[in-house]
């Protein structure tokens, strides 16, 4: 059974992060030039190394509170729009990538943070997920297949 710790092992090291006080337009122009859907909030206030996440502003917090209510990104910081940590859900190291998907799909949040006790340790996609359940599935349909083609 796999779990987020695996799914953080196939993906780049790198996570992407902003401060709150850095403008949503910033924050756009990251996403675009990572081409993510989704940035860690890091307290920039905290020493070096005691970087703390404070939330998470994704595309669809852009569009639901900047475009939808006529608001201008190059006006606004982070810190107004983001989802704050205290409404993040988040999940452990050892959690199954099934458990994640029931997550997702059960609170219609596309990006978790998974922390190890108070470390975060990553951010997973609903990308991740899905690519790792069919490739699981894919490899159970296989060898269903060959022990039925009496192929073993």
């Amino acid at each position: 059974m796999q779990t987020a710790k695996d799914l953080l092992k196939s993906k780049t090291k790198e996570v992407w992060s902003i401060s709150p006080k850095k403008t949503v337009f910033d924050a756009l122009k990251l996403m675009a030039d990572k081409e993510i859907g989704a940035i860690i909030v890091m307290d920039d206030d905290a020493p070096v190394g005691k970087e703390k996440v404070v939330g998470i502003i994704t595309e669809r917090d852009y569009a639901r509170k900047v475009i939808l209510k006529g608001k201008a990104s190059n006006k606004l910081m982070v810190s107004e729009i983001m989802t704050p940590m205290e409404k993040l859900y988040v999940v452990k190291p050892e959690t199954s990538v099934e458990d994640c998907m029931v997550l997702m799909t059960g609170k219609r949040v596309r990006h978790i943070p998974v922390f190890d006790g108070a470390k975060f340790v990553g951010l997973i996609s609903i990308g991740d997920v899905v690519k790792s359940t069919i490739s699981s599935k894919d490899m159970l349909i296989e060898h269903l297949s060959n022990y039925i083609g009496g192929t073993y």
